[in-house]
């Protein structure tokens, strides 16, 4: 059996997934407790869980296959040309690369409780991340997070984590799933440049990646992918469908988290490879997501890596949550939400405001779900209006997955300003500095990652 955790646990997951895909779940909680701890009768259970149909009357319609995909979205955004060799493409590539350092830093020490999914009692993970500053006497965020807090005093085991990327210790951009995923997307990309797909990415993953440093989704996939391979040396199927099938088995089986966050967080080195072409930084996200994840797991991933692509050319966030948004189907649950998030962020007086209605409209996900977190990117995003340091503090103050959206926000508005546009506070503390725990990654320079990246968009561009 897949996974890191025991199957009565991946069921109560499933069951949560398959009534958010438009499943009719009704009994099955009542299956799931009579099957007890009878792996055979909890394996039926599931099985059947597995076979439902989306319902009829549910709203949407969401798609795996990439042609379905992009058929069912408007794709009006026009591909721009970037001169690879001008000081503005290097000042943006180092931009992004560094963003995301940032970013992924500033929220490492959050992603915990109560900052990732707030309390029972309904007060948000944001409004303990501004407590935490606030007992420092600082709001709003002007710098990496303080190992200590009056917070500490006033909320029983308050506190934070990661000493590597606090403020008191931070000397470089340390080990983490975001890293290593934008890593292994650069050296995927100097080898393969955008002519990759699912099966090169799991093997890819089995020859650089380490059972302990994936999870969730990912967990599923990895193991999923060893059990399709295992009787074959890992040689791809020479027949089509046979191929499908098994990555079809290999993103679905005992996988309730398809559509939680783990392939939105692996995509940025495809918006960095494809700067300035929305379209193929989707495509090249697709062919990385759908190895692990289906329907809106999928379009979280596609949206992003095109916001990314387009910002090394545009000047205005929402140009670039434009370009995203016509990479994805009108018809999913992540263009609808990510429509209200838009207009949320519209609407707020305060950053706080808009914080607050987001918590309210989207806490029914779990804090790791692609879409509440999409719509958190969206919203810090936007609401920065073109301010590094506000993007990236924005997102991480959000709460729910901290550190991801940190990530993630500090590319779009890395690659948004250039690295002109990052203050020292932010970059200094790094010394260009990051450690992957990749080989030949740990040390590596970011600023060297950064141009190799520039180069593999130069590649593509050429090919």
């Amino acid at each position: 059996m897949a996974g890191w955790t025991d199957l009565k646990w991946l069921l109560s997951e499933e069951l949560t997934q398959r009534k958010e895909e438009g499943c009719d779940i009704t009994g099955f909680a009542e299956l799931i407790e009579a099957a007890g701890d009878d792996t055979a009768k909890q394996n039926e259970v599931y099985d059947k869980l597995m076979a439902l149909k989306v319902e009829d009357s549910f709203p949407f319609k969401e798609p795996d296959g990439y042609d379905e995909i992009t058929s069912l979205a408007t794709k009006d955004y026009t591909a721009k040309e970037i001169d690879y060799d001008s000081d503005s493409a290097k000042d943006k590539f180092d931009g992004a690369w560094f963003g995301r350092c940032c970013g992924c830093a500033l929220g490492k020490p959050f992603e915990r409780w109560p900052y990732v999914c707030g309390t029972q009692d309904g007060r948000s993970g944001a409004s303990y991340v501004k407590q935490w500053y606030e007992g420092i006497g600082e709001w709003p965020i002007k710098g990496y997070a303080p190992a200590h807090s009056k917070a500490e005093e006033k909320v029983k085991d308050m506190s934070v984590h990661c000493p590597n990327s606090q403020r008191d210790y931070i000397k470089f951009m340390e080990t983490d799933d975001d890293i290593r995923y934008l890593v292994l997307g650069l050296i995927l990309t100097e080898q393969r440049g955008a002519d990759f797909d699912a099966w090169d990415l799991g093997k890819h993953w089995h020859t650089r990646l380490t059972y302990s440093e994936v999870c969730t989704a990912e967990t599923q996939a990895y193991l999923n992918f060893a059990q399709v391979t295992s009787h074959t040396a890992g040689e791809r199927p020479a027949d089509p469908a046979e191929l499908a099938e098994k990555i079809r088995y290999t993103r679905e089986y005992r996988n309730p988290y398809r559509e939680w966050i783990g392939a939105q967080i692996r995509v940025d080195s495809y918006g960095f490879a494809a700067a300035g072409d929305p379209a193929l930084a989707a495509k090249m996200a697709y062919n990385d997501a759908s190895f692990s994840h289906v329907k809106n797991g999928i379009y979280g991933a596609m949206y992003c890596a095109a916001v990314i692509a387009a910002a090394f050319v545009e000047k205005d966030p929402m140009a670039c949550i434009e370009a995203g948004l016509a990479q994805i189907p009108t018809t999913s649950r992540l263009y609808s939400d990510m429509k209200r998030a838009i207009a949320i962020t519209e609407k707020a007086a305060t950053m706080e405001e808009m914080q607050e209605a987001m918590w309210a409209e989207f806490r029914h996900y779990n804090w790791v779900h692609t879409i509440n977190n999409a719509a958190a990117c969206t919203g810090a995003f936007l609401w920065s209006e073109g301010d590094f340091e506000k993007a990236i503090t924005a997102a991480v103050s959000f709460g729910w997955d901290t550190d991801c959206n940190g990530a993630t926000v500090g590319s779009m508005a890395g690659a948004l300003v250039g690295i002109k546009g990052i203050p020292e506070l932010w970059k200094a503390p790094l010394n260009d500095t990051l450690y992957s725990n990749i080989p030949n990654f740990h040390p590596i320079a970011i600023s060297e990652c950064a141009s190799r990246a520039r180069e593999v968009a130069r590649k593509i561009k050429n090919s």
